[in-house]
């Protein structure tokens, strides 16, 4: 009996320990605006990537932001040009197209990516500073 219950546990500890290492823990998080904010503002390590083009950022965009057009036919060569082990906050106009590249950065093993859950628009609504060309 005690062999049974050795090579049973054996073989559960085997099975849980592939699935384990199976199981990709999510690098992308998604921010509501008062927590993107307060966490940009803190971060001077971080990046913050505006991914809108160029015709909606003339409206404004987050002070420190560097633009990345997602929309743009090279976003792709753009992103994988990035530092992976960096932290990452990205936003657009309503939170679709950050959606998009946060999955694609996940995906191409970027380490830390956080999203503007509700978008620029979101921002606005709020009231928060925004900067102008």
């Amino acid at each position: 009996m005690k062999k049974y219950i050795l090579i049973l546990t054996a073989v559960f500890s085997f099975g849980y320990a592939a699935f384990a290492q199976t199981v990709k823990k999510s690098v992308v998080t998604n921010l509501s605006t008062e927590r993107f904010k307060a966490i940009t503002d803190n971060d001077k390590k971080g990046m913050i990537i505006d991914l809108r083009t160029s015709d909606e950022i003339s409206k404004g965009f987050i002070k420190g932001s560097v633009q990345l057009d997602f929309l743009a036919k090279d976003a792709e060569k753009q992103i994988d040009k990035l530092d992976k082990s960096k932290t990452y906050y990205i936003y657009c106009a309503s939170g679709g197209r950050s959606t998009d590249a946060a999955e694609y950065m996940e995906k191409h093993d970027f380490k830390r990516v956080y999203t503007l859950e509700k978008g620029f628009s979101d921002w606005v609504k709020k009231q928060l500073p925004v900067e102008k060309k």
